[in-house]
């Protein structure tokens, strides 16, 4: 590929989608430019990636034909404000800010601009992500196709409407955390009964990563997949029991939900 790709802002999310690039050899470091806020963490990515790199987001964008804003939603209008004037002509905005719409996006720019709305995930820092994305009207079906081809370095992608990408960070984007709390109770759980904690967090971890796989692998839905596991009068049946009695699915379906609700207010 011999696209120019820039970052503006490289923290967690944005080190983990350059590092999946990289590794699938989509793009050579001399090819893409990142910038960050501050001297020590510029020079410690560019040492970790060996790409080029500066303090100056209008340099980046001068450089970019594919674009990403990867800082906190916060600080979009304030970053936009100042790059607009140097983006290149025909390049490729890519936004992974929650609430900011592709009309936002596109009037911060001034207008004739190519803009993506991404929404990736944490996953994305093992190669394992999910990411949604829409794009503006500008974008051509080309523009979305080589987008998807250089995201697919670290994570799934599905194009979805606009008015789902707030569902897509309620229930992809954040919650990989709600998932982490899980793990982490059930292997609070397996430490009372005895086992050790390193072993109970790898013990709980891969029992999510295989139940998680058994639901894209086989297709199948999940209560189906529930009931396989819940033999009669069997343990499975008894704990399950319980967290239907304790409103586990209740819990995470008003979680979701105020996710849902506070993205949409951003």
């Amino acid at each position: 590929m011999d696209k120019k790709i820039g970052f503006i802002g490289c923290g967690n999310m944005g080190s983990a989608m350059l590092g999946g690039i990289l590794e699938s050899g989509k793009c050579k470091p001399g090819d893409i430019m990142i910038s960050c806020k501050t001297k020590a963490s510029l020079d410690a990515k560019a040492e970790q990636f060996g790409v080029q790199a500066t303090l100056d987001n209008k340099k980046v964008a001068e450089f970019s034909e594919i674009l990403f804003l990867a800082v906190k939603p916060q600080f979009y209008e304030e970053v936009i404000a100042e790059v607009k004037d140097s983006v290149k002509k025909g390049a490729i905005i890519i936004s992974m800010a929650p609430g900011k719409t592709l009309a936002w996006l596109s009037e911060q720019f001034g207008g004739n601009v190519k803009v993506i709305r991404t929404m990736p995930n944490a996953p994305s820092m093992v190669g394992a992500g999910m990411m949604g994305m829409c794009a503006g009207d500008l974008v051509t079906e080309d523009d979305l196709a080589l987008v998807r081809d250089i995201c697919g370095g670290f994570s799934e992608t599905e194009v979805v409407a606009e008015h789902l990408m707030d569902v897509v960070t309620a229930v992809s984007g954040s919650s990989p955390a709600y998932v982490f709390m899980f793990i982490e109770a059930m292997a609070d759980a397996a430490v009372a009964g005895g086992m050790p904690r390193a072993q109970a967090y790898r013990f709980a971890a891969q029992a999510v990563l295989g139940s998680a796989k058994m639901v894209l692998d086989t297709g199948k839905h999940p209560g189906e997949l529930k009931d396989m596991v819940c033999s009669p009068a069997g343990t499975t049946i008894q704990a399950v029991r319980v967290l239907e009695e304790r409103g586990m699915r209740s819990s995470v379906i008003e979680a979701v939900m105020k996710c849902l609700d506070i993205s949409r207010q951003m």
